[in-house]
């Protein structure tokens, strides 16, 4: 099994992974032991603090162990093909969690690979992130099915990974983006689709305040990603308005939750006064990203690979 797309996994595999993350964060050092003698390659191509922590200490903790390694310390930096190291890395390691620029690497480390291949985060989604982040969800307010979320901002890799999440688990998603800076509309139609059968809402508008009306969390995310500073000037024009402040929660419910996955730009897209206000649980958040790691690698690393022509579920665009 791999992670590249929350939509590599079942709805029952989800909600297996955010039940047992509750499990795991709850009575951790029954844990201890899960993954003894395991060993997790993590390769970065891009900078990274809470994917690289949470999970380095999950698998320290787990009883595992976890190597780092930049594209300059493999021969991936001189030349060597992704199909080949990750036929060399599945004969070292038991799974690999890869950051990279492009959603295409993953893809072709997991067909060339017998071991669990993780997203840890690409231009096109940031399955880890979302998953984490719908334990939080349902953590604090007791419940995921029916919930209504606002996301307000740049239409990224996190933005995509929250529409199928949501859709999966029967969620109302309401997304405000600028023209022009929407998520990928192939994903966004793929979640429409799911949500119809489960009876929920996926939706897109431009205005914020129609977002966050009668939302239960807003959600939002830096404007200028990693690799799109390129044009800084002109997102920050097209985000005007798009701020979450307490202006703009005026129009949400008052009891909504704020969250942000991080780093947060403040004064840009968030506020000093709401992501350190009494509406934000940004901080349980970004504490259970170590908790929910631990849970995938747990599934993953335990779960017997073999060798296959891997198909990401999502449709890249």
């Amino acid at each position: 099994m791999n992670l590249i797309s929350i939509c590599d996994i079942m709805v029952k595999e989800l909600e297996e992974i955010i039940r047992n993350t509750k499990k795991i964060k709850a009575s951790p050092r029954r844990y201890k032991n899960s993954l003894s003698g395991k060993i997790l390659a993590m390769i970065f191509e891009k900078p990274s603090t809470r994917t690289r922590i949470s999970f380095d200490v999950a698998m320290l903790q787990l009883g595992g162990h976890a190597i780092v390694l930049k594209k300059s310390d493999m021969q991936l930096g001189r030349g060597e093909s992704i199909g080949d190291s990750a036929r060399v890395l599945s004969s070292y390691v038991d799974g690999v969690m890869a950051r990279v620029n492009k959603h295409e690497t993953l893809v072709e480390l997991a067909r060339n690979s017998k071991i669990p291949v993780i997203n840890g985060l690409s231009e096109i989604e940031h399955p880890c992130q979302i998953i984490s982040d719908l334990f939080t969800i349902n953590e604090v307010m007791g419940r995921l099915k029916g919930i209504n979320i606002a996301y307000v901002g740049d239409g990224n890799n996190v933005c995509n990974s929250l529409i199928p999440g949501c859709a999966m688990l029967g969620i109302n998603l309401t997304i405000a983006s600028p023209r022009g800076y929407e998520p990928s509309k192939k994903i966004l139609n793929q979640g429409i689709r799911i949500s119809r059968k489960l009876k929920s809402r996926i939706r897109i508008v431009t205005d914020p305040k129609t977002a966050v009306r009668d939302a239960e969390v807003v959600y939002t995310d830096v404007w200028v990603s990693m690799g799109d500073e390129v044009g800084y000037k002109r997102r920050l024009n097209a985000f005007r308005g798009y701020q979450i402040n307490k202006k703009l929660l005026g129009f949400a419910r008052p009891d909504c939750k704020v969250m942000h996955c991080l780093p947060a730009h403040r004064g840009l897209e968030i506020t000093d006064d709401v992501i350190d206000g009494p509406n934000s649980i940004v901080w349980i958040q970004a504490e259970n990203r170590l908790h929910t790691q631990k849970a995938i690698l747990v599934k993953l690393l335990n779960e017997i690979s073999v060798y296959s022509s891997y198909k990401s579920k999502i449709i890249l665009g």
